[in-house]
């Protein structure tokens, strides 16, 4: 399957109903499920995501209902566990912005898209395992 998006991001749904895996694709060309790094070829429904040009801020914390340790970001973190100590993020507060969290470290494996608002637990933002390697803004292009 190919799939082009000539501007703008779009996240692909691997079911209906903007369910199932999430995958987040810029302006471009993918000629296969690959390169949107997806797990199989299924898009099932999708949706463009707004732009947005402002400033990005979110707060992460390592148990649920925004408890425990916290610490605040501003930009893109390649390798939660270096800069946050924990590889588990259970709870966080999305106040600026669109952020991209990914599975593994540098930005690979599923990808959730939070926006602006409070997650109490990693299923509000659709995933059932709270281990997030790596996070990024989603930044218009």
């Amino acid at each position: 399957m190919t799939a082009w998006t000539l501007s703008g991001h779009w996240v692909a749904y691997e079911k209906p109903n903007y369910m199932g895996y999430q995958y987040i694709m810029g302006p471009g060309e993918y000629p296969d499920y690959h390169c949107w790094m997806g797990f199989n070829n299924c898009i099932r429904s999708c949706q463009m995501f707004p732009p947005y040009r402002g400033s990005y801020r979110m707060r992460i914390y390592n148990r649920p209902d925004m408890m425990g340790q916290s610490m605040e970001f501003m930009d893109d973190c390649p390798n939660v566990y270096d800069r946050f100590r924990f590889r588990d993020i259970y709870s966080c507060n999305i106040m600026e912005g669109y952020w991209i969290f990914y599975e593994h470290p540098n930005y690979r494996g599923r990808q959730y898209i939070l926006r602006p608002g409070e997650y109490r637990a990693c299923g509000d933002w659709g995933c059932h395992n709270p281990m997030v390697g790596s996070f990024r803004r989603m930044r218009t292009m």
